[in-house]
């Protein structure tokens, strides 16, 4: 089944639940969109999945409730009444990262977003993850494929370090920059950088593998864990990473574009810290 279209008005919480429950067995989802008929069968689909799902109808109802109750994760409408999915994004980002933590002042970490975006609308895509969204499912979708990236976003957000990584491990510090994959903190010369999901592992993945020409397609399958997708999600994440840990993001030092390659993080571990890398092969 293929659902077309995503619109609604009214937050309430799903049958069998309170509205105000943290999740069931896999989870908690809330799901942001105005159309009554695809919330309900996308709600449907993740409840048999195993995850409890609230509903908001609006932007304001959506921020409202993702306040309120924090889910595990967020599925947001871009086209939406009072307030679009982009301004959602954006306030719930700006919320999150509050006094510069990453994860808020309670110290949770970012709520995953997935965004609804209508088929061949690339620059409302790319806007979406300039805002913070983790990912993103093009209208017509299936229902199915939504439950999978849901997974898949939780399964990166929970798991606590990239693929191919060890939970925890030593602190990384590169040119002023320390990682702590346990605590998924990062900090540029003693401030704390507010990153989302992706843009921490994208860093950690970095600085695990200095020196390596990395390409997207390489970045796609062992930071997002696809084997196939739109690269343009990982030239938007590059960008908005170098807007966060480079000193002048329009003459990056630290990540190199390669061109026809990929890209390069150059850097030198500081004497005394952990230096990784050299596990892979370093193909492009």
């Amino acid at each position: 089944m293929a659902v077309s279209n995503v619109d609604r008005a009214d937050e309430q919480p799903r049958a069998g639940g309170t509205g105000t429950e943290r999740g069931g067995a896999e989870g908690s989802v809330l799901v942001v969109d105005d159309d009554p008929t695809v919330s309900e069968v996308v709600a449907g689909y993740l409840e048999r999945a195993g995850f409890t799902v609230r509903l908001a109808a609006d932007g304001p109802a959506g921020l409202r409730a993702a306040e309120e109750h924090r889910p595990d994760l967020m599925v947001l409408d871009l086209m939406l009444p009072g307030m679009d999915g982009l301004e959602v994004c954006r306030r719930l980002r700006a919320r999150e990262s509050g006094g510069g933590r990453s994860g808020g002042e309670s110290g949770d970490r970012p709520v995953p977003v997935i965004m609804l975006t209508a088929r061949g609308d690339e620059d409302d895509r790319i806007l979406g993850l300039e805002v913070g969204a983790d990912d993103y499912v093009t209208k017509p979708f299936s229902p199915r494929e939504l439950v999978l990236r849901v997974r898949s976003v939780l399964r990166r957000a929970q798991a606590g370090a990239p693929s191919g990584a060890p939970q925890g491990g030593p602190r990384l510090a590169v040119a002023g920059l320390t990682l702590d994959p346990a605590a998924r903190r990062v900090h540029k010369e003693g401030r704390e950088l507010a990153l989302t999901l992706r843009e921490f592992d994208l860093l950690a993945y970095f600085l695990r593998h200095p020196g390596q020409v990395c390409d997207r397609e390489r970045l796609m399958r062992e930071v997002w864990g696809w084997d196939f997708g739109d690269l343009s999600t990982v030239t938007v994440h590059v960008r908005r990473l170098r807007g966060k840990i480079e000193d002048d993001p329009g003459s990056p030092q630290l990540i190199q574009t390669v061109w026809g390659a990929g890209y390069r993080f150059d850097a030198a571990p500081q004497a005394g810290t952990a230096q990784a890398g050299g596990a892979e092969d370093g193909r492009a």
